[in-house]
This record gives C-alpha cells, sequence and structure tokens, in this order.
C-alpha cells in the first residue's frame, strides 16, 4: 500500500498533522477541510492557521475543500473527524469514495448512542473488511513539526494491519500493526476519561505523587474494562493503551487533561476544544456497570460530569474508599 493515494480527511490538529506526515515521506496525500480559509491558509501559506499556526507544512501537501476532489482515489482514507458524529460523516462520503478503499479511523471515543466503537461503526456503515484505526501516545502539534512518535495501526487481520502500518509510517511517525480493534479502540477511549481525572487532580493542587497514583490505579480501571469486551493484556499495555495514558495523564497538551483542571479550577469549560472523554465517561461507567466491574475513577468522573458530584467530593469519597490488596 505505500504507493497508494490517502485522504485525510478532517482538517483539524489532529488531521493536519497526519497529513503533514504523510505527505513529508513521499505520499501522495490530500487533506480535506470544510472551512475554505483554513484550506486556502495551507495551500497559500503552507500554515493551518487556526489548529497548528506557527509550524511549516510541507509544500507538497495540497488541501481542498472539496470532499469529490479529496477522495478521487484514495484507496486509504484517514478519518480525523470526532467521534460522535462518525456514522453520519460516512454515510455522506461512501458513495464518493472507492468502492474498496480502506477507512482508518483516529478517533478515541466510544458512541454514545450505541455504545459501539469507531470501527464497530465503520463495520455497520460500510463492511468489516474496510476497517482500521491509528491510536497511540501522540500529540498533534509534536506530529505535525516532525518529532519521534509511534502509534498503533489496527485492523481485523494482521497482514492487512501491516500493510497500513507501512503505509501510513515514516521516518519520524512509527506504525506497530495490530489485530486487536478492541483493545487498541478502547484503550484510547478509556485514557480520555481518565485524563480529565488526571487533570483534575492536577488543578487542585494535589501534586505530582496523587496524579502517579490516579494513572496506575486508573490503568487498572482501564484494563478492567477493556478487557471485559475482549481487549488483550497485551495490547492494554502497549502504546494503545498504558502510552497513552501516560502521555494524556502527564501533560497540559492533553485536551483533556486540560478539561478536568479547568473543571478543578472552576473555569468556564464551554470555550474549550472537544475532549472527547466527556463523551465517553458516561458509556465507560456504563460498561462497567453492566459487566460489575470497579472502576470508582471513571464512575467519579462520569459523576463529576452530570453534575451530581463536585471534584472535592469526588477526592475525598476516592481516598476514603475501603483499604485493600493493590491485585
Amino acid at each position: 500500500m505505500s504507493g497508494d493515494r490517502i485522504a485525510v480527511l478532517g482538517a483539524g490538529a489532529w488531521g493536519t498533522a497526519l497529513a503533514a506526515s504523510f505527505a513529508r515521506a513521499g505520499r501522495d496525500c490530500t487533506l480535506w477541510g470544510r472551512d475554505a480559509d483554513i484550506v486556502a491558509a495551507i495551500n497559500r501559506d503552507g500554515r493551518n492557521p487556526r489548529y497548528l499556526n506557527g509550524i511549516d507544512l510541507p509544500p507538497s501537501l495540497a488541501a481542498t475543500a472539496e470532499m469529490e476532489q479529496a477522495l478521487s482515489g484514495a484507496s486509504v482514507v484517514v478519518l480525523a473527524v470526532p467521534a460522535q458524529t462518525l456514522r453520519a460523516f460516512l454515510a455522506d462520503i461512501l458513495p464518493l469514495a472507492v468502492p474498496e478503499a480502506m477507512l482508518v479511523s483516529t478517533a478515541k471515543g466510544i458512541d454514545r448512542a450505541s455504545g459501539h466503537t469507531m470501527t464497530e461503526i465503520i463495520d455497520a456503515v460500510a463492511g468489516r473488511d474496510r476497517s482500521a484505526a491509528l491510536s497511540g501516545p501522540s500529540f498533534a502539534v509534536d506530529v505535525a513539526a516532525g518529532l519521534p512518535t509511534a502509534v498503533t495501526v489496527a485492523a481485523h487481520d494482521l497482514e492487512t494491519a501491516r500493510s497500513l502500518a507501512e503505509t501510513l509510517s515514516s521516518l519520524t511517525l512509527r506504525g506497530y500493526a495490530s489485530d486487536d480493534l478492541t483493545g487498541v479502540e478502547l484503550g484510547g477511549a478509556l485514557k480520555n476519561v481518565l485524563a480529565i481525572a488526571a487533570g483534575m487532580v492536577h488543578g487542585s493542587a494535589l501534586g505530582a505523587s496523587a496524579i502517579a497514583a490516579l494513572t496506575t490505579r486508573g490503568f487498572a480501571e482501564l484494563q478492567r474494562v477493556a478487557s471485559a469486551l475482549g481487549g488483550r493484556p497485551e495490547t492494554l499495555a502497549g502504546l494503545s493503551g498504558l502510552g497513552d495514558l501516560i502521555l494524556s495523564c502527564g501533560s497540559e497538551k492533553s485536551r483533556n487533561f486540560a478539561y478536568g483542571a479547568a473543571l478543578a479550577w472552576g473555569e468556564d469549560v464551554s470555550h474549550l476544544p472537544l475532549a472527547e472523554g466527556v463523551y465517553t465517561a458516561s458509556v465507560a461507567a456504563k460498561i462497567a456497570r453492566d459487566h460489575q466491574l470497579d472502576a470508582p475513577i471513571i464512575f467519579a468522573v462520569d459523576a463529576i460530569l452530570a453534575g451530581s458530584l463536585t471534584v472535592g467530593d469526588a477526592i475525598t469519597e476516592l481516598m476514603s474508599r475501603p483499604l485493600k490488596a493493590e491485585t
């Protein structure tokens, strides 16, 4: 697949960063965005002024606001759109796409309406043989700047995952293949919920030790929930699980971490960029309850976002839980 044409749909920070990486690697790549002004700026100035201002994009990267032009001849379609909009988005683009094109989701979330992962939605809408996912510890600004980053590229079979990983990799973006779509996608989705919790701890000025403890105990919850749905332990301990959790729980560059910190500070969060964990928290809590799993951090985040628990009371409740063996 290394010579195939790539369409990246979504000219936000992540879509632009991935398209820049593919273009730098010499791939034939077109970036689609719905905002004509952003598209014009990318083509004219080599920059995305709204999402990645200050980062020079490769001259070979072409952007367009015309979906048909972006999808024309593309055998790999990278979907850099929010998780909650994916189903409707697919219905719009599939009539324009190459029938056998691989559809690679990059959203780290779970659909609130159905409880499905992104590739489960792709499977239902476009067919099981076309779905794949890219996930792992990666900030858009780092990838756009060409800094070393490693991610997981997953598909239903390992051969397809390996071929896609080769297509989407570069000297600075390394893709590791996996056929554990469940583990890869749930690791990415659940870490967002836990990153909100880490941000709350940070915003409450509870210190680095508390964040380390929360990240570790949060990983135990991530493992329980993802394993209950079929995720493999080795996947959850890899890039798309533990790796992404460590990154997101330790940096204010994480949208979910920043959202949690703002909540703890009592700020208005309505102006903040999209934090997928806000939408995933209720679904994650439902999965844990349905499977009778112990997930106090996930439950606490869900309750705080629902307005039934304060950050301070949640911290008190978590610290007052009965003592028990760690494992």
